[in-house]
């Protein structure tokens, strides 16, 4: 009897640490992404659920700012990450965040693609009460435009400027701040404006009306044609966007309003195995069905959008796929092309 216990008691060691040996040596990839709440977290949690389904691990880091988790998968540091297009072009003419990044057009030709989305719309958002009602208001105020090192903050500074002419620091006062800190700011009511990113529909936006009223405020028509407003609707990742105010519980903006929309692609770099990114890749549009449930915006993810904005080559992984599965992949998103 005891040496039945002890030679049972060996196997049942001998069992863990073989199954502690196997679970040791399966790959985990890393991968970055935006805040919880953000579009781009959500798709890119949605990415990696579906791939380890196929048994690609992705660990997943989130809350960071997309310009450095690009130019860490450019170096092959991380494996997976959200990016926006044209964030592309600027690591490619090394410039703005990228000036002082040694090597950074080289750096770019190491990003692939897997997938694009549209991601949502660069929400102006005021409280009422702050006395900001249209965009001349702004003048004097102060606004929360993003990250201090993401490409958000920019975007959000030139989308003042082209519509009211006012300059970040001169005209009214420009905050810097991570996400969750310009949420919390506006509602103490220590900021006047905050301008985000976010879904059509957003729970982030929506929590403004739920105390209280907000606006939205929209692009003025007369300024939708303009030099300026078009060229910055023409950026890579960029485009107008149209949505019914009444979206959101407590909106004060009647009808349509029209906002700076935003794509982006999940990315990853040209070292990563073609397998991973295959199996990766087939896991996500096999699954669709459970990303769609996922988000209600997810459902605007379909074959014809797998490719919204990206302006880099795909993977050749997730090229295989798509050319299997009958996507119609533009030739200059071809490896080489």
């Amino acid at each position: 009897m005891f040496l039945f216990k002890s030679l049972g008691r060996t196997l049942v060691a001998a069992t863990f640490a073989f199954a502690a040996a196997n679970a040791g040596s399966a790959e985990i990839f890393k991968g970055e992404t935006a805040g919880v709440g953000d579009p781009v977290h959500t798709v890119f949690v949605a990415f990696s659920n579906q791939a380890g389904k196929s048994g690609v691990e992705i660990q997943v880091n989130a809350g960071q700012t997309l310009t450095k988790s690009m130019l860490r998968g450019a170096k092959g540091e991380i494996d997976f990450f959200s990016t926006v297009p044209s964030l592309v072009n600027l690591m490619a003419g090394q410039k703005r965040m990228y000036e002082k990044v040694e090597g950074a057009p080289e750096l770019s030709k190491n990003i692939r693609a897997i997938l694009g989305f549209k991601a949502g719309a660069y929400h102006p958002v005021t409280l009422a009460g702050s006395g900001i009602e249209t965009w001349n208001d702004i003048k004097g105020k102060t606004v929360f435009t993003g990250p201090p090192a993401g490409s958000a903050s920019a975007t959000s500074e030139a989308l003042i400027k082209n519509i009211t002419g006012y300059v970040a620091g001169e005209d009214y006062q420009a905050v810097r701040l991570g996400w969750g800190e310009g949420y919390a700011a506006l509602a103490d009511g220590k900021i006047d404006m905050m301008v985000r990113p976010a879904e059509i529909g957003s729970a982030n936006i929506e929590r403004f009306g739920l105390s209280g009223e907000f606006r939205v405020l929209s692009i003025p028509e007369d300024k939708v044609s303009s030099e300026e407003m078009q060229s910055l609707f023409g950026r890579p990742g960029r485009g107008m966007m149209q949505f019914n105010g009444d979206v959101y519980k407590g909106q004060l903006t009647e009808g349509e309003i029209t906002a700076l929309g935003f794509t982006q692609f999940v990315g990853t770099h040209a070292d990563v195995s073609e397998d991973v990114v295959y199996n990766a890749t087939k896991a996500f549009w096999e699954n669709l069905d459970e990303v769609h449930a996922t988000a209600f915006f997810l459902k605007d993810v379909t074959k014809d959008t797998a490719f919204t904005s990206v302006n880099v080559p795909l993977h050749p992984g997730a090229l295989r796929y798509y050319d299997e599965a009958g996507f119609d992949v533009p030739d200059d998103l071809r490896p080489g092309s």
